[in-house]
């Protein structure tokens, strides 16, 4: 378990140290306001949970400069979140325990293995497969033939690599997750439904990380492809040819149809669909559940189902209420009308 002096976590988190009265006590964790103890470090990321200093035990808090005299002990910090993440990072503890190459492995004469791969026991590697440096494979995982993994990557429990998938360095997969399935092509025809072939693959850039039981279909020719640094949740689908951009964030249960492209930069939340061929530009947010069925253009915020613009998704739902109470009063004044118009006697 690791313990730091506070003055050396502030040192390695780049913060200063506000109150204490000069005590250096050991940290030995990081933890909620509610349940921090004595020796542990909580943070202060959100004001609704301000009310909440005033009560907690924790030898010090992150929090941002506004905060800081509302604790004995601060961690003064221009972002708290992110800072809470560095700190949790320096505590956190490494899945799994086992090193080296399992006997109970199963690797092809011609996969080729790195320096410093750990392998654990059930792990199949196909025919001239590649592990990259400093990879970790748990058990369960199936690397296909001709697969590439980069360097410093973790495949956690049952991860599937169908044959020619790559991944760049630092990559990360929950488990379950699907690379390569084939993507759904099918064709109806006079004689019945035809397959269509898949025959392409799925490559990831460096340092992406898919969360478990997420799919990511192979292309039917070329590749399916996730850019440098996006992040995908859980339970999310990506259909075959798709394109996802850098620095994306693609929440659970999102599906995406086959052969549409997605920017850099994007942030589409739980549940979002989009329909296939279609183009999302750069710096694209989708709200919850939202339904988009054409192009949306870089800088784009928008919700709903059919996805529109979010101000005009925003009055919708404020408006949405009163649907009832505004069709009755709609009703009144055409009657109204019609009177006056004498083409309805009156009541």
């Amino acid at each position: 378990m690791a313990v730091y002096k506070l003055s050396a976590l502030a040192a390695m988190l780049g913060l200063t140290i506000r109150g204490g009265q000069g005590a250096d006590p050991d940290i030995t964790g990081i933890n909620t306001l509610d349940d921090a103890v004595p020796g542990e470090v909580s943070f202060l990321a959100n004001p609704k949970y301000v009310h909440k200093l005033a009560s907690t035990r924790a030898t010090a808090v992150i929090v941002s400069p506004e905060h800081a005299d509302q604790v004995s002990c601060a961690l003064v910090s221009p972002t708290p979140y992110q800072d809470f993440g560095r700190a949790l990072a320096l505590f956190a503890v490494r899945q799994g325990s086992f090193s080296g190459v399992s006997e109970q492995a199963f690797i092809h004469p011609d996969a080729r293995l790195g320096k410093d791969v750990t392998v654990y026991p059930f792990v199949y590697i196909g025919p001239e497969a590649h592990i990259g440096d400093g990879s970790t494979l748990f058990p369960g995982v199936y690397v296909g033939e001709h697969c590439q993994i980069g360097a410093r990557c973790t495949l956690y429990p049952n991860a599937v690599l169908m044959a020619g998938t790559i991944l760049g360095d630092g990559c990360v997969l929950h488990p379950g997750v699907v690379l390569g399935a084939e993507g759904f092509g099918f064709t109806r025809t006079p004689a019945g439904i035809q397959k269509i072939p898949q025959t392409g693959s799925v490559r990831l850039g460096d340092r992406v990380e898919v969360g478990a039981n997420s799919a990511i279909d192979r292309a039917v020719l070329a590749r399916t492809e996730v850019g440098d640094d996006t992040k995908i949740d859980n339970l999310v689908q990506l259909g075959h040819n798709v394109t996802v951009g850098r620095e994306c964030f693609i929440v659970s249960q999102v599906g995406v149809a086959g052969s549409t492209h997605i920017g850099n930069g994007c942030t589409f939340a739980g549940q979002v669909g989009i329909a296939g061929h279609l183009h999302i530009g750069d710096n694209v947010t989708l709200g919850p559940q939202s339904g988009v069925a054409q192009d949306i253009p870089s800088d784009t915020v928008m919700g709903g189902s059919p996805a529109v613009p979010q101000g005009t998704y925003m009055r919708t739902l404020a408006l949405m209420p009163r649907f009832p109470e505004l069709f009755k009063r709609l009703s009144r004044v055409e009657k109204l009308l019609e009177q006056l118009a004498g083409t309805k006697p009156a009541d």
